[in-house]
C-alpha cells in the first residue's frame, strides 16, 4: 500500500513537470557542457561553487519569465511589443537571431564529433546532417503534445552525468568543501571561466522559451482562468527544473574536475575532447556515457534554441505561431525554425570554429541579458500588466542580484575581449 501511493505520487509530481523541466534541461547543451567541462578541467573543483550560486538566481528569472507567460497568455517578446518600444524589441531580434544561430551551429558540430567518436569510420558531418534532419522532421510534423513529451523524456538523459563521477573514485570532504566555500582567483583566465558559466548558465534564450511555452502549455490544458494552485504547480516545475539544471552543471564540473583535472589534462575546447579525454582516465563505461549524454542534450537544447528564435521573430512581426500548429498554418513559424537549424549546419562547411561560435554569441547573450533581466523584473513588478501576480520580496531581491552580477560580467567579458 505504502508503495502504492508513493508510485502516485511521483507519478503525479512527473506530470506536474513541463516547460520548467525542459527549459532547465536544455540549458545544458553541448556547448554548456564544453563550458562546464573546461572550467573543471583548468581549475579543477575551484568552481563547483557556481551551480549553487547560479540555482536560485536561475530559478528567480525563470519563474518570472513563465509568470508572464501564464498572466499575459504572451510570450515574452509579444508582452514586450506591447509594453515597450519597438526600438528595444528589435534590438533583441537583432542580439538574439545571430548569438542563437552560432549556439545551434555549435551544438550540431558537437553532436557530429561526438557521433564521429563513437563510429570513427563515418565522419562528423554526416552525422551533423542526419541529426538536423531528424530534428527537422521532429519539430515540423509531431504536435505540440508529442514535441513536449519527447522533450521531457529526452531530460532522462542527463542522468548519466549525474552516474559518471560514482565510476571514478571521490574525496567527498574536499568535494564538499570546494562546493560551500567559494574560490575566487584574480586572474584574467578565471574570471574569464566565471563569465563564461554565468553566460552559458543564464541565457536570454530560456527566458524567451519559458515564457512562450508557459503560454502553450495553458492553451493546451485549456486553463480559462489562473489560481494559486496552478501558480505553486509553476513554481514547482521551474525550481525542480533549474535545480535539475544546476545539479546536472555541478556533476558536469565535479566529473572533469577530479578525472581531467588529476589526469593532468587541463585544457577542453569542445565536447568531444571532453569525452576523449575521459576514455583513457576513467574508462570506456564513462567515456560512452558521456558521449551518450552529448547527443541527447543536443537532441533536447537544439528544438529549444531554434523554438526560441522563431517564438521571438514571428512574435515580432505578428505571424502565426505556436508548436501546436501544423505546417501550412505557421509556414513563416516553422521557415525561421529550418532556416536556424541550415544555417547551424553550415557554419561547419563555413570552417567557423565552434568554440570561437560560443564566444560570439557569449558575447550576444551577455550584452542583451542584462537588458532582459531589467525589463522582465520592470514587467514582473507592473500591477497594470501582471495584476496581483506581482513580484514578491525574495523574487525582487534574487532577481536584481542576477541584473547586478550579470551586468558585471557583461563588463567583464567586453573588457576581457576589446581591452586585453
Amino acid at each position: 500500500m505504502a508503495n502504492t501511493k508513493k508510485s502516485n505520487r511521483l507519478t503525479r509530481f512527473w506530470k506536474l513537470l513541463g516547460p520548467g523541466l525542459v527549459t532547465g534541461a536544455s540549458d545544458d547543451d553541448p556547448s554548456g557542457i564544453a563550458t562546464y567541462s573546461q572550467a573543471g578541467a583548468q581549475y579543477g573543483l575551484s568552481t563547483l561553487w557556481t551551480a549553487l550560486i547560479t540555482f536560485p538566481l536561475m530559478a528567480a528569472i525563470q519563474e518570472m519569465c513563465a509568470r508572464i507567460g501564464l498572466v499575459t497568455s504572451q510570450g515574452l517578446t509579444g508582452t514586450l511589443k506591447t509594453n515597450y518600444s519597438k526600438s528595444v524589441l528589435y534590438l533583441m531580434v537583432l542580439f538574439s537571431f545571430p548569438a542563437i544561430v552560432m549556439n545551434i551551429g555549435a551544438d550540431i558540430a558537437g553532436m557530429g564529433a561526438v557521433g564521429n567518436l563513437l563510429f570513427p569510420h563515418i565522419h562528423a558531418m554526416f552525422f551533423s546532417i542526419i541529426f538536423t534532419t531528424v530534428l527537422l522532421i521532429i519539430i515540423i510534423f509531431l504536435p505540440y503534445q508529442k514535441i513536449a513529451a519527447v522533450l521531457k523524456y529526452l531530460c532522462m538523459v542527463l542522468l548519466v552525468y549525474l552516474i559518471i563521477p560514482f565510476l571514478y573514485k571521490q574525496d567527498w570532504i574536499v568535494i564538499l568543501k570546494e562546493a560551500f566555500i567559494p574560490t575566487i582567483k584574480f586572474n584574467k583566465d578565471f574570471i574569464s571561466i566565471l563569465v563564461a558559466i554565468l553566460g552559458t548558465t543564464i541565457s536570454p534564450y530560456l527566458f524567451f522559451w519559458q515564457a512562450t511555452m508557459e503560454v502553450e502549455d495553458r492553451k493546451n490544458k485549456n486553463i480559462l482562468v489562473l489560481n494559486k494552485k496552478i501558480m505553486q504547480n509553476m513554481k514547482q516545475d521551474v525550481d525542480f527544473g533549474m535545480l535539475f539544471s544546476n545539479l546536472v552543471m555541478f556533476f558536469i564540473i565535479l566529473t572533469s574536475g577530479t578525472v581531467l583535472f588529476n589526469g593532468g589534462i587541463h585544457q577542453i575546447d569542445t565536447v568531444e575532447q571532453a569525452a576523449q579525454a575521459l576514455k583513457p582516465l576513467a574508462g570506456n563505461f564513462a567515456y560512452l556515457l558521456f558521449a551518450v549524454g552529448v547527443i541527447g542534450t543536443g537532441l533536447l537544447a537544439i528544438p529549444v534554441l531554434s523554438g526560441s528564435l522563431s517564438y521571438i521573430i514571428s512574435e515580432t512581426f505578428g505571424w502565426k505561431q505556436g508548436l501546436d500548429k501544423k505546417f501550412h498554418e505557421a509556414k513563416a513559424f516553422y521557415i525561421v525554425i529550418a532556416i536556424s537549424l541550415i544555417l547551424g549546419l553550415l557554419m561547419n562547411e563555413l570552417n567557423i570554429s565552434p568554440v570561437k561560435a560560443l564566444i560570439y554569441s557569449a558575447i550576444l547573450y551577455g550584452l542583451t541579458a542584462p537588458i532582459l533581466i531589467a525589463i522582465i523584473l520592470h514587467i514582473a513588478n507592473n500591477k497594470k500588466v501582471m495584476g496581483k501576480y506581482t513580484n514578491g520580496k525574495l523574487s525582487n531581491v534574487l532577481g536584481f542580484v542576477t541584473l547586478i552580477l550579470m551586468t558585471a560580467a557583461a563588463v567583464v567579458m567586453l573588457y576581457l575581449q576589446f581591452a586585453t
